[in-house]
């Protein structure tokens, strides 16, 4: 009976929530974007162009595994044990993850599904694939190198013993720090351990130099303690590398040492740091210094090292993550370019000595300021060879807050990962500040595609999976404000095919023309014009329109010029920029922090401020029209009100919390006229009315007042005929020169309870919640002409209402998919989308009017079978006649996985692709044979030929039977190649007739 007399209090006639029950309020999970947890490990593809990171399990999440692609290409892996992910590869269609219970996860990239999980016999410190290879080496505590069989899904037989031990047998734990294949050579390892670093032939099965940094007495190395420099030191290792030909490979130390050695002989060719060179010679003086004379500065760690190269391999460059001075003001990434490598075999000592001594040039990766890089990923352009360092184009680094920065490589420039990177990454590409949602007219946002200058496209893999069609009329654009004072817009869908997927970026810090202090509090976007404004934290409103950019590629310098209570900011817009929001103008009020921030279809803007303003702006001057304080309207109407004031009540301090505008006619008129309804954090809600002048603007009459018990949270115009929203539309507001009239009423939604009324200041309904408080609450709509109150509530349950009845017509918990400590943060569209948060970045929507499923796992598709790996590089002819001895993918098979092995998958496909291959040559052959007649010359070609593939088959025989050959000593070696060279002269002399 209550909610009966609720709608007749209200003035409305008819329930808006009929047939609407318990049955149809089921939540599903539509779709989840940004990061689970804080991230710990990155990978790159550059063959299948996907980019992969895991995270920690924390008490936002457990550790999951994200592979990206292109657009909106998305597949999240879950391992099979709650971890968190320490290591992440890609080995040609597989994705081999080490977490940290020391469990091996393989995912297959085709099927994206989980192919195997072994928990490993010791403590991982390591892991090293090869796309050539179906192994990954696994480093361990105690010292002990194992391999895991990829395709077989196992152990293999293969295993390295703790090699330091031979070196110095005192040695007891000595875990493995760093695997390196040979670049050129996979049958040579480089093995890193905490003493030293190892050369392994995988041939020969045994150890074939050792390298140990070691510090005479007098020499500083990378210690700036010259209290350190008095004994013996052995800096332990950290890091080992290959040079990208192997002519060097690089140490890194504990004291940020950067130690150069010559692989052949193993002598040192450099030892530095970033500051100081020759580091291990007595004598030396270090150039790092405190703030202060008479002190010295501490180093920051070596987090990462890359040996990089251009598409040349001779044209290297070191990056390093780590090692530079705690005093240094710029932090970031440090690059040595190097430049060409000198011929080793006709250079000097010198020479090479000074390659690295005096790089060609040495500069600084900027990342934002304080932060700390403490790991990054490479993105080449197209091998997935070199240690996936050949010819990068950027640069992914992960920061110590769990943010990344994508930059261009080697220049540093930073990288927007707007239409670059999946939007989930946007959530820590840097954080997100807030979020608001507005449902923008399909039509509008298909027409809304930024035309931005940027460089390749970093993620090309991958394809989606078709959607369900829905034709909404407007779509759920999300916009995200995040730190480093960006706002991206994007569709996130309706759980359908989106027709929009690109983002769109309004750069609030160079509008107001600083990057410090910027903090977005709130933003909001028009869903017929796609006007944006955005409020500080600092006070000022900056409000962006959609065009085409009139200083496209110049950085025009600012020109002040302020009109009507405005600053014009219109050559702010981004150089690179050629179409898309453009800064329009910037309100600087000075009454503290934006609390709300409001732009309605039919241009206007209002803003309230923390200080108790409230700013409307006209944006056909654009002008402000009105500015006043809470204040000068004290002396309030007490009709309509339900709340007893008193003295100390009236002292605390209040400001707006959430405005809308729209049309309707106000209790005891005759006439609709465009309103904005302000509601306020002690319960008020202000009506004002914007009337059209004789000159053109518009002049702002205050209408009323009236209060509720708590902090008003939502305000939803409803028109009292049909339950549709009377918002204020282009539509609607031209309709008021001709009288059209609405007859509307106001559903307002406060912490502590709702009021159905006429505005503005009619007695009308309300409902008092029970126990719990409302933290977000919107007007949803079901089918065509359906409508109910949707709200978040403190017991961790989203509710549904009835209008006008305001009648409780299901409850459903989502405090376990949901932070109810944020719900007061989320966002409730027309629709009925929840919008909510997860963690600290990431976000779930979830649809009220769904069948209770969970969210389903993506069927995007990540894997291109045409993609090919290119052939991993080999040693040159040179060293070849010179005697080293090459083993090939094929021979580390016997080596690793033992001969009885069966043949691989891959190798099983390659021999069908070479067999396939044979067949079509010769069945061309045949063809062009039986065409035409063949000439003399034709014939001794054809004739050389055969000769030499036969020479050629011969060859591989031999080749098999070494293979095959249980041992690899010595004289089994030397046996072979007598066979070889009798067998090919036996060849020749045969064919000779000799």
């Amino acid at each position: 009976m209550a909610h009966f007399l609720r709608g007749k209090q209200a003035g409305i006639q008819n329930d808006f929530s009929a047939g609407l029950s318990s049955d149809l309020f089921a939540i599903d999970e539509v779709a989840r974007y940004g990061i689970n947890s804080h991230i710990s490990a990155l990978a790159y593809d550059p063959v299948q162009s996907l980019f992969a990171l895991g995270t920690n399990e924390t008490q936002h999440g457990t550790g999951q595994i994200y592979v990206f692609g292109q657009k909106r290409v998305s597949v999240t892996f879950i391992t099979p044990k709650k971890a968190s992910i320490k290591r992440l590869h890609f080995c040609a269609d597989k994705l081999i993850s080490v977490d940290s219970k020391n469990e091996i996860a393989i995912f297959s990239l085709e099927s994206a599904q989980v192919l195997a999980s072994y928990s490993l016999p010791g403590l991982v410190t390591a892991l090293l694939t090869d796309p050539a290879l179906d192994y990954a080496l696994i480093g361990l505590q105690n010292g002990d190198v194992i391999a895991y069989d990829l395709d077989r899904q196992g152990l293999a037989p293969f295993k390295i013993s703790n090699l330091w031990k031979d070196h110095n047998p005192r040695v007891r734990l000595l875990p493995v720090v760093a695997l390196a294949y040979h670049p050129r050579d996979v049958g040579s390892l480089l093995i890193g351990y905490s003493e030293g670093a190892v050369i392994f032939s995988f041939k020969q099965n045994k150890s074939m130099k050792f390298f140990q940094y070691t510090l005479q007495p007098g020499a500083p190395g990378g210690d700036s303690d010259p209290t350190s420099v008095r004994g013996v030191r052995h800096p332990r290792l950290t890091h080992a590398l290959w040079h990208p030909t192997g002519t060097f490979m690089l140490t890194g130390h504990d004291d940020s040492s950067l130690v150069v050695w010559d692989s052949r002989d193993g002598r040192i060719v450099m030892a530095r740091t970033l500051q100081d060179t020759n580091v291990d010679k007595p004598g030396s003086a270090s150039g790092t210094f405190g703030s202060t004379p008479g002190t010295f500065a501490l180093k920051e760690p070596l987090c990462r090292i890359a040996w990089c190269s251009k598409e040349n391999p001779d044209d290297t460059g070191i990056l390093i993550a780590g090692g530079t001075s705690t005093t240094m003001p710029t932090k970031g990434l440090t690059f040595l370019d190097l430049g060409p490598t000198p011929n080793y075999s006709t250079s000097s000592w010198q020479i090479l000595s000074d390659l690295f001594e005096k790089p060609k040039r040495q500069h600084v990766l900027p990342t934002p300021p304080n932060a700390e890089v403490v790991d990054f990923c490479l993105i080449p352009r197209k091998s997935p060879h070199f240690a996936g360092s050949n010819d990068p184009v950027a640069v992914i680094s992960l920061l110590a807050s769990g943010e990344i920065v994508s930059l261009s490589f080697p220049s540093g420039n930073p990288i927007t990962p707007t239409n670059q990177l999946h939007v989930s990454l946007t959530y820590v590409h840097p954080f997100v500040n807030s979020m608001a949602l507005a449902s923008v007219d399909r039509t509008r946002w298909l027409g809304m595609t930024e035309k931005r200058s940027h460089g390749p496209l970093i993620l090309k893999g991958g394809a989606e999976a078709s959607h369900p069609i829905k034709r909404f009329g407007t779509r759920n654009i999300m916009q995200t404000s995040h730190a480093d004072g960006t706002i991206r817009a994007w569709d996130a869908g309706h759980g359908d095919e989106i027709e929009n997927e690109d983002v769109i970026q309004a750069d609030v810090a160079r509008a107001l023309g600083r990057y410090e202090n910027i903090t977005i509090t709130t933003t909001s976007m028009s869903g017929a014009t796609g006007e944006l404004a955005a409020g500080l934290k600092t006070g000022e409103v900056v409000i962006f329109r959609w065009g085409v950019n009139q200083h496209f590629g110049r950085d025009m310098p600012h020109v002040s010029a302020s009109a009507f209570g405005l600053e014009k900011i219109i050559d702010r817009a981004e150089p690179g920029l050629k179409e898309g929001l453009l800064p329009l103008t910037l309100l600087d009020d000075q009454q503290g922090k934006v609390t709300v921030v409001k732009v309605s279809d039919v241009g206007f803007v209002g803003a309230g401020f923390e200080g108790g303003n409230i700013a409307i702006i006209d944006l056909r001057g654009p002008a402000v029209i009105y500015n006043a304080g809470l204040s000068d309207h004290a002396k309030e109407s007490r009709r309509g009100s339900f709340r007893r004031s008193n003295s100390n009540t009236q002292r605390q301090s209040e400001w707006p919390t959430t405005m809308e505008f729209g049309v309707m006619s106000l209790d005891g008129e005759d006439y609709s006229s465009i309103l904005l309804f302000v509601g306020t954090s002690r319960g008020r809600l202000m009506t004002f009315k914007l009337l059209p002048e004789s000159h053109g603007g518009y002049a702002v009459k205050l209408a009323g007042l009236s209060s509720l018990d708590d902090a008003i949270i939502s305000i939803s115009p409803i028109n009292a005929n049909t339950g549709e929203p009377a918002d204020a539309t282009p539509s609607v507001v031209s309709g008021l020169r001709n009288g059209f009239k609405v007859n509307g009423v106001l559903l307002v939604v406060s912490r502590s309870g709702a009021r159905i009324f006429k505005p503005a200041a009619a007695k009308g309904a309300q409902r008092t919640w029970d126990d719990y408080v409302c933290d977000c609450a919107n007007v949803v709509r079901f089918g065509g002409t359906n409508y109910a109150l949707v709200g978040l509530f403190g017991d961790g349950c989203v509710k549904a209402y009835s209008i006008p009845g305001l009648k409780q017509i299901a409850s459903s918990k989502v405090a376990h998919i949901l932070d109810v400590r944020r719900f007061s943060e989320a966002v409730i569209s027309d629709s009925g989308d929840v919008f909510g948060w997860t963690g600290p970045s990431e976000i779930t929507v979830l649809n009220v009017w769904g069948t209770g499923q969970n969210l389903t796992h993506s069927q995007d598709k990540l894997f291109n079978v045409g993609a090919l790996i290119p052939p991993r590089p080999t040693i040159s002819n040179i060293q070849w006649i010179s005697g080293t001895q090459y083993v090939s993918p094929t021979d580390m098979d016997v080596l690793i996985g033992g001969s009885g092995r069966p043949p691989s998958t891959r190798m099983i496909e390659q021999m069908r692709s070479e067999d396939y291959q044979k067949q079509m040559a010769s069945h061309s052959s045949s063809s062009s044979a039986g065409g035409q007649s063949e000439g003399y010359w034709a014939y001794m070609q054809r004739q050389m030929q055969e000769r030499t593939e036969n020479l050629g088959i011969m060859g591989d025989s031999m080749d098999k039977l070494e293979e095959t050959s249980m041992g690899w000593a010595d004289d089994v070696n030397t046996f072979i190649k007598d066979q070889k060279r009798k067998a090919v002269k036996g060849i020749i002399t045969s064919k000779l007739g000799i």
